[in-house]
Order: C-alpha cells, then sequence, then structure tokens
C-alpha cells in the first residue's frame, strides 16, 4: 500500500481524471485517458482566453466531441450559405483546467482526432502549435510546460468564421475525441508502429512489423521490444518474437523490424472480419518494469488490384459495391457517436454496400474501426481541392503549407486498418489542368504515402480527365489505380488504350448503365455511388438544408434508389414492390426520382404505397426490383402473372387497374418463395408505432440508440402522407438527445424533443448511461394514441 500512494501526485478538483498516470519513476507505464469530459466553452472570440487568469466562471461546461454549428438556428443569411446547411460558424474557445505536477522519467501529450479548423492549442500560456485542417488528427507533448505548482490550464481556440470553406457542412469545434497519453521517456514513436501482411493462405501467414523506439531520456538505453500477437477467440498468444537491441542513445531514436509466421490463421474478410491483437512493448533492461506497449488490432488478409480482373481480397475476385459518405450525422452534426455510424452502416450493409470511401478526407479514427469490425473495405481520401480552392476560404490556402504534413499524417494514422485498401490523393482537383503544377504535387503525394506505407495503392478521383488530357500527359498514370467520377466510358476507354492500367468507379451516379459497365467489365474494379447517405449542406437554395443524393435518407431510411441497388447488389434475396407515379419516364441518373435543378430536393417518382390519389378505377404502373428469379404479383390474393429476371435488370412491369386493399409481390428461387412483400391501402392515422436499434459494439457517450417513430393506421399500416408533430418525453429527460427525420427542407431543432413526421416517420436518439436503468420513451402527438417503450443498457 505504501507503494500505491507513491503513484499519484495529484490534487484538485480534476484528481478523477488522473489516477491513471503512474507517477513512480521506476515503474511508468504507458496509460491513455479518455479527455471528453469537463470542458468549458464560449460561442465567440475574446481576447487572453488562454491565460490561466482569465475569468471563465460564465462558460459553457460541454463534453467533447462538440461541434457547436449544429445547434442553429438555421437562417438563409448564416455566411456558411446552402454548401453548410445555411447553419452558424463563427470562432470559439474551450478551456481546461487540470491539477498535475511533472514527473521525472514521464512524457505526457495530448491527442486531437480532429478539431474543425485553424485551431490553436496553448498549455498554461505557452502556445503548441496550429492546425489548419480540420480533419487531421494530431498530438502535442505538454511535458516541458507543466507548471511546478501542478496547476495547470489547456485552451483551445477554434476559428471557422471565413466562410464560405466546404462545400458540404463540416461543423465547428472540438468535434472528435481528445485523450491524454502518458509513457516512459523510453516510448514508442507516435503512430509509428506499422502491421502489414505480406502474404497469407489459410495454412500460413507472415505478417511485416516494424516500430520506431525513441530514447528521451539523458542517459543511454539498452532495450528489450517485444511483439505479441494473440487470437481474441481464447487470448492466448499464438507467437511471439522477442528483439534484442544493444543500446539506443540518449535522444535518439532505433527503427525495428521482424516478420512473424502464423499457422492457420483465420483471414479478414468481408464475410468474417476476424481481428487478431499485436502487443508491442518496450523496455530498458535494467527497469523491465517500466515500460511502454501499445495493442494493435490486426486484420490478416491480402489485398490486389489487377489490371485485367479487378480487385481481389484473398485471391477471390470481387466488385467493389461502394458508396460515398461525409462526415456528418445529421442531428449530431460532425460530432457523431459511433453508435449512430453503427445503425448507419448496418442499414447499408443490408442494401450490398461492401465498400466506403470516406468522402473528401481522412474519417474519425473510431469509423475506421467500425469498418474493420463490420467488414467494409474503405477508400481513405485525403483533400477536395489542392492549390485551386472551391470555396473563397477553402484549403488551398493552405496547401502548400500543409499538405504533405496532412496526408503523412492520414496514412500514419490509419494504415494499420485491414479496412483500408486504397489511398485517395484528392477529389475532383482543379489543378489538373495546369500539367506541371499537377504532376508535381501528384507525385509528391503518391511518394509520400508509398514512403510510409508500401502496401497499398494510390488513386485519385479525377475530374473530366479528357478534358485535361490525364490520360495522355502521364499524370493518371501517376497513381497505381486510375480512378475517375461518372465519366465510366472514358475510363473504359482509357484502359482499352493502356490495358495495364487498373481502374475503379471513384464516384458514379445512381444509373443503371454504369453498374452494368462494372458488372460486365471485369478489369472495372468497382464503383462509389454518390452519395450513401443524405448529408447536411451542399444544397443550392433555401429552405433546403441537406443533399438528397443518398440511399438511405439522414435517418437511415433506404429512399427508393437503396432498394433498387440492393437488387443489383445484394447477395441475399431481396424485392421492392412501388407505383410509378411520375409522368414520363425517370432520368437515367436516377431511377427512383426526379431531381429539379432548383432548388435540390427530390421529387418521388416511385411510391411504395397503394394510395393513389385518384380512387375511381383506373391503371396503375407498378415496377418491381428483385434478384429473384420470379416475382408473382397479386392483387387481392388474385395473381397478376410472374415475371422473370431480365439479364439487364431492369424492372418487372406490370399494368394494374386499382383496386382498394392489398397488393402483394413473391419472389421465388427454384420455384421456392423466398421474399414476399405487400402495398395496403392505408386508412386514417391511429396511433403511433415505437421500435428502437440498438448498436452492440458502443458503450459510453457513443452509446446512441434510434427510437423509430411510425404514424400506423388502425391497422398498423405506415401513413405515409402523416406528418403529425410527435412529442417525445422518457422517464429520464436527459436520456433524449436528439431527434431527426428525413425532411431536407426542416428547419426544425434538433435539440427539442418534439419532431414532425415526415412521410410518416420521425426518430428520438437516446442515450443510456453505463447502469442497469430502465429508460421509458414516451411518443404522443394530438389525435393519435400514445405508446410507450421500454430500455434497459443489455
Amino acid at each position: 500500500m505504501p507503494h500505491l500512494l507513491k503513484l499519484f501526485r495529484i490534487s484538485g478538483i480534476s484528481f478523477f481524471a488522473f489516477i491513471f498516470f503512474v507517477a513512480h519513476a521506476e515503474n511508468i507505464t504507458r496509460s491513455i485517458k479518455t479527455w471528453d469530459n469537463d470542458w468549458k466553452f464560449i460561442q465567440t472570440d475574446t481576447t487572453g482566453a488562454e491565460a490561466k487568469a482569465y475569468n471563465d466562471s460564465s462558460w459553457k461546461l460541454v463534453t467533447l466531441p462538440h461541434d457547436w454549428s449544429i445547434a442553429g438556428p438555421f437562417d438563409i443569411n448564416n455566411p456558411t450559405g446552402g454548401a453548410g446547411g445555411f447553419l452558424p460558424a463563427g470562432i470559439g474557445w474551450y478551456r481546461k483546467s487540470f491539477t498535475l505536477k511533472r514527473i521525472h522519467e514521464q512524457k505526457l501529450s495530448i491527442e486531437f482526432d480532429g478539431v474543425m479548423a485553424n485551431s490553436d492549442v496553448w498549455i498554461n500560456e505557452h502556445h503548441l502549435g496550429k492546425r489548419p485542417y480540420g480533419y487531421s488528427s494530431f498530438s502535442y507533448d505538454l511535458t516541458p510546460y507543466l507548471s511546478e505548482d501542478g496547476n495547470n490550464l489547456i485552451a483551445v481556440r477554434v476559428d471557422n468564421a471565413q466562410q464560405p470553406a466546404s462545400r458540404w457542412y463540416s461543423g465547428s469545434g472540438i468535434y472528435r475525441h481528445v485523450r491524454l497519453v502518458s509513457t516512459p521517456l523510453l516510448h514508442l514513436g507516435h503512430w509509428s508502429t506499422f502491421v502489414s501482411t505480406r502474404d497469407a493462405t489459410k495454412q500460413t501467414a507472415h505478417l511485416n512489423i516494424e516500430t520506431l523506439v525513441v530514447n528521451e531520456a539523458d542517459t543511454a538505453k539498452d532495450v528489450s521490444v517485444n511483439f505479441e500477437v494473440k487470437d481474441p477467440a481464447n487470448d492466448l498468444s499464438i507467437t511471439s518474437i522477442k528483439s534484442h537491441v544493444t543500446r539506443i542513445e540518449a535522444h535518439t531514436t532505433c527503427e525495428i523490424k521482424e516478420c512473424i509466421t502464423l499457422s492457420n490463421p483465420t483471414l479478414w474478410s468481408l464475410e468474417n472480419p476476424y481481428l487478431y491483437t499485436l502487443k508491442t512493448s518496450v523496455s530498458a533492461n535494467d527497469n523491465p518494469d517500466s515500460c511502454d506497449c501499445e495493442v494493435t488490432p490486426v486484420g490478416i488478409r491480402t489485398i490486389r488490384f489487377d489490371a485485367s480482373q479487378g480487385f481481389f481480397l484473398n485471391d477471390k475476385n470481387l466488385k467493389l459495391k461502394g458508396v460515398c459518405l461525409h462526415d456528418d450525422g445529421s442531428a449530431f452534426g460532425a460530432a457523431v457517436p459511433l453508435g449512430l455510424w453503427e445503425i448507419r452502416l448496418n442499414a447499408l450493409k443490408k442494401l450490398g454496400v461492401n465498400a466506403i470511401r470516406t468522402a473528401h478526407n481522412p474519417p474519425a479514427p473510431e469509423f475506421l474501426n467500425l469498418c474493420d469490425q463490420l467488414g467494409f473495405l474503405v477508400m481513405d481520401e485525403s483533400f477536395d481541392c489542392w492549390t485551386v480552392g472551391k470555396n473563397l476560404y477553402d484549403y488551398h490556402l493552405v496547401f502548400e503549407a500543409w499538405n504533405k504534413i496532412d496526408i503523412r499524417d492520414m496514412v500514419l494514422r490509419d494504415r494499420n486498418h485491414p479496412s483500408i485498401v486504397l489511398w485517395s490523393t484528392g477529389n475532383e482537383i482543379h489543378d489538373t489542368p495546369k500539367t506541371e503544377l499537377a504532376y508535381r504535387i501528384l507525385k509528391d503525394l503518391v511518394d509520400i504515402i508509398h514512403k510510409n506505407d508500401p502496401t497499398r495503392p494510390t488513386t485519385q478521383a479525377l475530374f473530366r480527365p479528357n478534358v485535361s488530357h490525364d490520360y495522355d500527359n502521364g499524370l493518371a498514370d501517376l497513381l497505381d489505380v486510375v480512378g475517375t467520377n461518372y465519366r465510366y466510358n472514358e475510363l473504359l476507354a482509357a484502359h482499352e488504350t493502356k490495358p495495364t492500367r487498373k481502374i475503379i468507379g471513384t464516384e458514379n451516379g445512381h444509373e443503371l448503365p454504369a453498374w452494368l459497365a462494372v458488372r460486365d467489365n471485369p478489369e472495372y474494379a468497382g464503383e462509389f455511388i454518390w452519395s450513401g447517405i443524405d448529408y447536411l449542406g451542399e444544397s443550392r437554395t433555401w429552405p433546403i438544408i441537406a443533399n438528397p443524393s443518398g440511399l438511405l435518407d439522414r435517418t437511415s431510411i433506404p429512399h427508393p434508389d437503396g432498394y433498387i441497388f440492393q437488387s443489383w447488389w445484394s447477395d441475399k434475396p431481396t424485392l421492392y414492390l412501388a407505383r410509378r407515379v411520375a409522368p414520363t419516364p425517370p432520368r437515367p441518373t436516377d431511377p427512383g426520382y426526379e431531381t429539379t435543378p432548383v432548388p435540390r430536393k427530390r421529387t418521388k417518382t416511385l411510391l411504395a404505397d397503394w394510395n393513389p390519389k385518384t380512387i375511381s378505377p383506373h391503371l396503375e404502373s407498378i415496377e418491381v426490383y428483385s434478384n429473384c428469379d420470379e416475382v408473382e404479383l397479386f392483387l387481392n390474393k388474385k395473381s397478376l402473372g410472374s415475371k422473370s429476371l431480365s439479364s439487364d435488370l431492369s424492372p418487372r412491369t406490370w399494368s394494374v387497374e386499382y383496386t382498394p386493399g392489398e397488393l402483394v409481390a413473391v419472389g421465388k428461387n427454384k420455384n421456392v418463395a423466398v421474399y414476399t412483400t405487400a402495398l395496403v391501402t392505408q386508412l386514417k392515422p391511429a396511433s403511433i408505432k415505437l421500435s428502437a436499434i440498438y448498436p452492440k459494439r458502443v458503450q459510453g457517450w457513443d452509446n446512441i440508440i434510434c427510437i423509430m417513430a411510425e404514424v400506423v393506421d388502425g391497422n398498423g399500416t405506415l401513413n405515409t402522407n402523416a406528418s403529425n408533430l410527435i412529442k417525445f418525453t422518457s422517464n429520464i429527460p436527459a436520456s433524449i438527445v436528439a431527434v431527426d427525420s428525413g425532411d431536407n427542407a426542416s428547419h426544425e431543432s434538433f435539440y427539442l424533443a418534439k419532431r414532425k413526421a415526415y412521410e410518416g416517420r420521425c426518430v428520438a436518439y437516446v442515450r443510456l448511461d453505463s447502469t442497469k436503468q430502465k429508460v421509458i420513451v414516451t411518443a404522443s402527438a394530438e389525435g393519435l394514441s400514445s405508446t410507450q417503450l421500454e430500455m434497459i443498457n443489455p
């Protein structure tokens, strides 16, 4: 017990935040503490807020991640404009006091996963640095600046005032997680451990491992480095290699490389995203109890892009069926709980999506962890512009000073994720007409990526490459995999011209011909659809505050196009039944919708209901999108005939005389019914139906449950025309953290516990604490029967 008391030289109000630090010089180990609580915030600029004596007693107490822009209000005069969803930006300050004395032989760092944008960080009035790019993760060494009396202050200024600075909603503030990390002075370098699969079969795998040992002590050290791989199935060590380094001089570094052989490994795949762990540790031979170690998830898999056959995962040929995703989580803005991403990604997976493009920036690191766990392939993208901006205050203003640092840090941070199969150097870069400039920049970016990760290929979402002659002047061939947005026929022609090119559709629309080009040409590795989910911003005209291009709406409900893609992409039986209401055929860019140029709001042309405006006898055009061999249609139990799947994936259509009741479609494979769906005539709204979608992989702040409220008739059928104002209450009021709907023209607050139903639905998000306390949510609306739903933390 006396030893235990010597571990902590901590006092004051922040004691709870620092009990993890091992302060005994002979027994220091790595410790990581989430540092998201108890920040003070003010949404304005103020002079001298970095000073310890500054009075912040009137500031608001917030928990990180924190995005102040999403609180609104929506306003046509906000300088972000439609690109930013007409939400505010500005300048904000954060401060956090803590009590900790500097400990001999200990290094203390602070890590920010992302601050939007132009952040300046101070400790005890010492300026640690500035980071302009809001999507980059970064860290600062606090050790030299800890105060002698133990009273310390971190201050962060965030400047997102100059607008427009983005083509989509980016949020404002410390919108990702923050950590405090303690290590010995002999430690592993930040982001230096890298594990990759050299080769792998079901019988044997070889893992290449490298790390950097840093000695910041004033004396030389004899050290030992250990690598240990563990199987999560039984937590047993599979193999261990100890590397002996005779000596690392004071204030120097040493690179360690090893290869580990594993027998009978379980390979990481889309169907079974199996993850091992690698424990890397370093200690001085004269004090082995004082060590630094870190644990890295490891997915054992091989990837390969082939010029004639496309993409291979573990030597299995498959198409990337991808979507592009922006960073926001609708009601949560840019500060997105991981539970919401789990709900969204699972909804995309049901549609047959197997790949994500992080458009157009590095995502939060936990998002990539989730992709590893769920079995998605990822294109990790860096920038939306280089030296030619797309907005007045875009990244182009700092590109030349920061691009090499930002892309290096992206690769170093993310390279251990098995989900990542491509690095993207940019999206629709407008520098490409300047051939010499573009060539120089792209070569530098590709070289940096290859230096820090030689195991994955590079790509870029080329912008009108035939116009800027990217296929002819050598620019495209700097890329390992040539990517092009939308112009899929031009990309195929470029491959035909030079068959050694590996190609992928980095961004395509919703049109069937684009998918058929991918499906029917083996060299075409896959495509990424714009977009996976409706997102805030990129609106052309008020009052639209979100872009409607998703396969899912902002509450994770599939649009008609989502179900259509499911019929093209899913390996499981699927069937979507709808009636077409457009007076003309749909535009080829969007099979399920007509999109008016201004404002940017979808007009539905496919309706999954049996409630036409005219109830007198007339013909309805019925369409079925299904991957089943045969589909038989029934109206009020009378068969209207069967139709077979077409090789060109065109919908199966019927002309049906309207009669109220039930229209049923039955999908069959080998004459066996495998999928049934129905359209039922809706009656007057009668009540609210509640259901819950639980994430399974998160806890704490990230543990968000989606409560779906549906307005239904007396038979329990969703009324797709209902727009009732639904009010949510809870026995624990703070548990309801946000509300939302799929209405891209709604200006309702996300933080009032009420929301108008849109097409019969809206959602409330509930956060459960770590206890087993029961939460009861009630939904009510005028003229409807109210409903309760009980939940408890699993």
